[in-house]
């Protein structure tokens, strides 16, 4: 049975921590911009400063509205009506904000990125869903299947042989279970096409974190829980997945709680 631990719990504070940094840091421009309106400059300059720091003032107020709604719901495990857009679209909007002060700190791409698909899952959990299977569409990366097998499962997932090799064969067997959708794909580019002709109103994706949290950008507002794949033979040759979180996940969305 998959359960929530507190490794979790530290990833999430990495993604929110961040996001503070980047709170302060336009608050700290706001303040320039201030201090430079009320100094030398002449008023055709002042009033366009003035028009800068008010939609900057704006700005910060509604991404820090966001913010704090994000880290109430993680805190307290519930959903604010209304501000759930506003919610996706602050993390979004300071995601590359947050990368790139990730880096000045010298916290790693790769944490950063887990640190969101944590917070991304936790905030889904905060809603109440109860979709019908087929609505659900696990997508699973190719680098599942063993390198060597010559029945790929890219073009049609049925044509795994169920040799029991990988974990293609375990999968298919939970998306017959539950009555959910399951494909396989190469990339991020076929993972779209396939969101598009499947039209889900929830995905449980496996891949990297790069994948994953490009996935859930590019998706969103649908509903993306990510689950990291295992890569006991480095990246994208022979990847396995924790089959639990799978099922916790599809659970989840029939149910509509934890």
């Amino acid at each position: 049975m998959y359960t929530k631990n507190n490794g979790e719990s530290a990833k999430k504070r990495v993604f929110i921590g961040l996001l503070s940094v980047s709170i302060l840091l336009i608050l700290g421009m706001i303040f320039a911009g201030v201090l430079i309106y009320y100094n030398k400059f002449g008023d055709w300059y002042r009033y366009i400063l003035l028009g800068v720091i008010i939609f900057l003032s704006i700005f910060i107020i509604l991404i820090g509205i966001g913010l704090a709604a994000v880290v109430l719901t993680l805190l307290h495990v519930r959903s604010f009506f209304g501000l759930e857009k506003l919610m996706k679209s602050s993390l979004n909007l300071l995601f590359p904000l947050v990368v790139a002060i990730g880096r000045i700190f010298n916290i790693p791409a790769e944490v950063i990125k887990d640190s969101y698909i944590e917070v991304n899952n936790k905030l889904l959990q905060s809603k109440a869903y109860s979709l019908k299977p087929s609505d659900i569409l696990i997508l699973a990366p190719h680098c599942l299947q063993k390198w060597d097998c010559p029945y790929k499962v890219t073009a049609d997932v049925s044509n795994c042989h169920h040799c029991g090799r990988c974990d293609i064969d375990k999968l298919l067997k939970i998306s017959e279970e539950y009555g959910v959708n399951l494909t396989v794909v190469t990339g991020g580019t076929l993972a779209r096409k396939k969101v598009k002709d499947f039209r889900p109103k929830a995905v449980v994706a496996i891949a990297c974190e790069r994948d994953l949290t490009d996935g859930i950008l590019d998706t969103s507002p649908l509903p993306v829980f990510g689950v990291l794949n295992i890569r006991p033979e480095g990246p994208c040759k022979n990847t396995k997945v924790n089959l639990d979180k799978v099922t916790y996940a599809i659970e989840f969305f029939l149910s509509g709680k934890e």
